[in-house]
């Protein structure tokens, strides 16, 4: 059946970056927490409510991960302008370096597999590319 080995393979592609992630650095940044940093760095600032929203995690956890964050530096959590009561968390310069940092290791370590395939293989991923995001928007 296609869609459980496309299952199968994604899940497995997905548990291998995750562990380069992990292991790309001597920081102690988690996976969790670079999610966070790559979503603030592509959106702009957010409440904790729409992190948490976003990330498909509690409120709790959200605020585990912003207060280990906040702590080191990587993102800034100020009052909203507009309403007092919310407070926006931006990511930081250093936040944005210790992502950076982070995605060219696993860039780089992608791209080498990537280049490891054929060209047919590499062409024939290149083509699956935009069928796998319409069918990530739709789950």
């Amino acid at each position: 059946m296609l869609a459980k080995d496309l299952r199968l393979a994604v899940g497995r592609l997905a548990r291998r970056i995750r562990q380069l992630y992990t292991n790309a650095s001597d920081d102690d940044i988690s996976f969790t927490e670079l999610a966070v940093l790559s979503r603030l760095d592509r959106e702009g600032p957010h409440t904790s409510a729409q992190l948490a929203n976003l990330e498909k995690v509690t409120a709790q956890a959200i605020g585990t991960v912003l207060g280990g964050l906040h702590r080191r530096e990587l993102v800034s959590r100020d009052p909203d302008l507009l309403d007092g009561r919310r407070v926006i968390t931006a990511i930081t310069d250093a936040g944005r370096a210790a992502l950076v940092g982070r995605e060219q290791v696993i860039t780089e370590r992608l791209a080498a597999a990537v280049e490891s395939l054929t060209r047919e293989e590499q062409e024939r991923l290149a083509a699956a590319l935009p069928i796998l995001v319409r069918l990530a928007e739709r789950l």
